[in-house]
């Protein structure tokens, strides 16, 4: 069986920091409490984080260490600790001074007799509106436990479908990497050792060798400047991206691509429709809900489209209509929202459709990626060979006339 490390308190208050073999966390957490005390982390041994990995020596919550405080925070609620108590007790684990700081000022803030949500929105930009928005909503219906752990798997989804598609993208941009060294490599080094040879043979060289030898050339001896017009080019794509109307436009142009499009589409509803549904399952109403979910949409565009929607929910119109006014969200998803409407449970239904299409995105970009990668190999190969074939045409040329 794999190896867990837990940290868990005895009802004494000292700190237990351990290793136990089990078949799963919930079993170590179900040992740790039939053992009389308060578990608070259960991991396997081998993770990169390692026990209570929330407390990194990094000088800022980022998004894994959010979401490892709202784990361990719904912990701690859940086996009956008060929320002031709580926070005491993730105050005592921190190794980093700054994270440390911060929670003590949620504390404080919570022992002064502000709710949990001020505290967190007094962090500045660590904690975001949609999870503060949550939080808040929790409070006014005295189920913070729940929200919390709704929160956390929320979180938890959102951070899996970016994993998986930052994942899919590793394999092709390695390969793509190898293709351009090998170019470079073959043309910047390789081609040029034969140009003399090629000098002293005369006549009439064969058109692929002549294209291949001037672009070696070209890369031997300008190479600063095609590495400035790359750096010029990343800058001038930069400065289209900031700017709202030009980025709007392009956002648009990629929606209306048939293959991109599709994923893209796929990829923003999930998220819509993941964050808007946790809000709306702790007590959000559906135009606030709308207002902070747009903020996790990515593309312009579907921004415009939410926004668009929102105004038309003001009048009394339903979302699922609202939505498809735009077009630019899959059908699929608009039919489950409407159903979702008509039978009053929304949020649920909207926690579906993000189901829904997180199997359809990766279902995919594994399908993309069975056609891309063999296509980038043979794209490759072809390369290659070309170059090969280049060098060698001469030389079988002077060697027949030899013979």
């Amino acid at each position: 069986m794999p190896l867990f490390r837990y940290k868990a308190y005895t009802p004494a208050g000292e700190l237990l920091d351990g290793a136990m073999e089990a078949s799963s966390a919930d079993e170590v957490i179900a040992k740790i409490q039939d053992a009389g005390n308060l578990p608070v982390e259960a991991k396997l041994s081998s993770a990169s984080a390692g026990g209570f990995g929330l407390f990194t020596k990094r000088a800022e919550f980022g998004a894994d260490q959010v979401l490892q405080f709202t784990q361990q925070l719904a912990t701690l609620l859940g086996a009956g600790q008060p929320l002031d108590r709580a926070l005491q007790i993730l105050l005592d684990l921190p190794e980093s001074e700054s994270a440390r700081k911060m929670i003590e000022r949620i504390r404080d803030a919570v022992r002064g007799g502000a709710p949990l949500s001020t505290g967190l929105e007094q962090q500045g930009t660590v904690f975001s509106r949609l999870y503060i928005n949550m939080v808040r909503a929790g409070e006014a219906g005295g189920s913070l436990h729940d929200t919390l752990s709704r929160l956390a798997d929320y979180l938890e989804r959102s951070k899996a479908l970016k994993e998986n598609v930052i994942n899919a993208l590793i394999y092709p941009c390695i390969l793509v990497v190898m293709v351009v060294g090998s170019l470079i490599l073959l043309l910047g080094y390789v081609v040029p050792q034969f140009m003399p040879l090629f000098e002293d043979m005369g006549g009439d060289l064969p058109l692929i060798t002549q294209i291949v030898l001037t672009a070696g050339d070209t890369l031997n001896q300008w190479w600063w400047v095609l590495v400035l017009a790359l750096v010029l080019s990343v800058v001038a794509v930069q400065r289209q991206f900031s700017d709202p109307l030009k980025r709007a436009r392009l956002d648009a142009w990629m929606l209306e691509r048939k293959r991109l499009g599709d994923l893209l589409a796929k990829v923003e509803t999930a998220r819509l429709a993941r964050t808007l549904g946790t809000l709306l399952h702790n007590g959000v109403p559906l135009l606030a809900g709308l207002s902070i979910a747009r903020n996790v949409i990515g593309n312009r565009a579907l921004v415009s489209a939410v926004e668009a929607a929102a105004e038309d929910v003001k009048t009394g119109g339903g979302l699922s209509v609202s939505l498809a006014k735009s077009k630019r969200f899959p059908r699929l998803a608009l039919q489950m929202i409407q159903v979702g409407e008509e039978s009053g449970e929304l949020d649920g239904m909207l926690l579906k459709v993000a189901d829904t299409f997180d199997v359809e995105v990766r279902n995919t970009l594994d399908r993309l990626l069975s056609a891309l990668v063999p296509v980038l190999t043979i794209v490759m190969a072809g390369l290659i060979a070309m170059i090969v074939l280049a060098i060698l045409l001469p030389i079988l040329d002077l060697s027949s006339m030899v013979g």
